[in-house]
């Protein structure tokens, strides 16, 4: 039976459950026969993609070579393909202007490529070429009414600084903000919302340990050096837009944390699970975030004991100087994360097999990550399903750090399903926005939510779908089809209200 939903003003019976200090909400809808939660009139909604995977056109005019171009065609077999063309949204961005439109959004999160604006990754050159291409994208997003959400970097580094040692070389984060500075004065009158750097979570703790670009493994130092730069740099950027520019343009500047919610397994796995957040969410936010500033420091502790039994002599997490920690400390205006998944954490028993991927912190704590076996899971080991994790989530980073703004800068389901009726991707993102509706209800100033993501794109190949449109990579047009997903996300955008119009019973 099919029943239709009327989205209207809700009240709450709130079930109060305690985790680490910080109130977890279970709440029961109460409301009229058939009403349902309706997010704010001012919650603002959009969708994000990233250069790299979209815009092909990897060496037209005088763009340079970045780390994946390098990676993709030095070893083809890496992954399913490579991005040489993606979704050629370099040629066809008045589409993508076009379905952010048809879409209803407010805002598009999309990102610059440092080596088309900088091809000697140095802001000695700046290409007209790729000055141009983004000018144009701005400017066709503001005709139409739609916010631009700019990312500086999302994982596509110049070869050229890669081969100067990257993100592990401190010089980085004076060769970032100079980037970035370049950015901010092209584009800071008419981009309200920048993004630094996405995901330094992935950026470091996955590109040293041999799961993605630049595939160095190194998860002793080259992480820990590559996780204190980055911070670094991002605080530099920020300074630089506090002092330059945002005086004359008002805009906002955050960095994009990476945050898989976390929950103990049992109770007695409280403390390794706080220390587990810390490990994932702390080491890049904390020292922007908390009114100490530094490294969490049961964390800095935890790490500087286990270095040392390991024969360390000096600190594998690098410490910070004073003048390090408030340079960091207060550098963002908002706190911008990605948010797929929960894990439960628990002790890993004596003699059972720890996992191996690194960036789960796995071995380094001596933890197992798994599931509750009644959640949902994506067409992936890695994706399960639930929703009240992304409450838990907000309520914990509020309790944390303070009322803060808030923006969900990814937020989608992975799918491996290239039909266009795409009904996993409704049912997750209702059921996850009903839960962000439900965090405004408990207090928490979530202002937006951008959706993962426009189009199928580049994700390490092809088979990923998250797109809310299809795109057809075997069509020299790259034809884009929107998905049943993408109409239900233009209701929604349109009425704020999270249900689909009909949902089964």
């Amino acid at each position: 039976m099919l029943q239709k939903i009327h989205c209207t003003e809700l009240y709450l019976a709130v079930g109060i459950m305690f985790y680490s200090g910080v109130v977890l909400f279970s709440a029961v809808l109460v409301g009229s026969s058939g009403s349902e939660l309706k997010l704010p009139s001012w919650f603002q909604f959009g969708a994000g993609t990233s250069a790299f995977q979209i815009e092909g056109g990897w060496n037209a005019s005088d763009k340079s070579e970045s780390v994946w171009d390098r990676q993709l065609h030095l070893f083809p077999a890496t992954l399913d393909g490579n991005a040489d063309v993606a979704c050629d949204s370099y040629h066809l961005w008045r589409r993508d202007i076009e379905m952010a439109e048809e879409l209803g959004l407010d805002m598009y999160r999309f990102s610059i490529s440092w080596s088309r604006l900088l091809p000697t990754g140095f802001s000695n050159y700046i290409s007209e070429d790729g000055k141009r291409y983004y000018s144009d994208l701005i400017d066709g997003l503001l005709e139409k009414g739609i916010e631009p959400v700019v990312t500086i970097h999302h994982f596509d580094l110049p070869q050229r600084i890669q081969d100067l040692g990257g993100w592990a070389n401190p010089l980085i984060a004076d060769w970032f903000s100079s980037y970035a500075n370049v950015v901010f004065s092209l584009f800071g009158n008419r981009v309200k919302y920048w993004l630094t750097i996405n995901e330094p979570l992935i950026l470091c703790d996955s590109g040293y340990t041999n799961q993605t670009v630049p595939y160095l493994d190194d998860k002793d130092i080259g992480r820990f050096l590559c996780n204190k730069n980055v911070l670094i740099a991002h605080a530099k950027a920020y300074r630089i837009y506090e002092k330059e520019y945002k005086p004359i343009y008002n805009g906002k500047v955050s960095i994009v944390n990476l945050f898989v919610w976390l929950q103990p397994a049992t109770p007695e796995d409280k403390d390794i699970t706080d220390l587990t957040i810390q490990y994932w969410e702390g080491r890049y936010g904390h020292a922007i975030y908390s009114k100490q500033g530094g490294w969490p420091k049961e964390l800095e502790n935890f790490l500087l004991e286990k270095g040392r039994s390991e024969g360390y002599p000096s600190p594998r997490l690098p410490p910070f100087t004073d003048e390090e920690v408030a340079l960091v400390k207060g550098s963002a205006d908002f706190y911008a994360f990605n948010h797929y998944s929960t894990r439960l954490v628990r002790k890993a028993k004596p003699g059972e097999t720890i996992g191996s991927w690194p960036i789960l912190g796995s071995q380094e704590l001596g933890i197992v990550l798994e599931r509750d076996p009644s959640w949902e899971v994506g067409d992936t080991v890695w994706f399960s399903v639930y929703p009240e994790g992304l409450r838990n989530q907000l309520n914990y980073l509020k309790e944390t750090y303070g009322d803060l703004e808030f923006l969900i800068t990814e937020n989608g389901f992975f799918s491996t399903d290239p039909s266009l009726d795409d009904t996993r991707t409704v049912d997750y993102t209702w059921k996850y926005l009903e839960q962000v509706a439900l965090a405004i209800q408990d207090g928490v100033n979530v202002t937006g939510y951008i959706h993962w993501s426009l189009m199928d794109n580049f994700d390490k190949g092809y088979s990923a779908k998250f797109g809310l449109y299809s795109v057809d990579f075997n069509d020299p047009n790259r034809t884009r089809t929107p998905r049943a997903s993408a109409r239900y996300y233009s209701k929604v955008t349109r009425t704020h209200c999270p249900y689909p119009e009909d949902l089964e019973q």
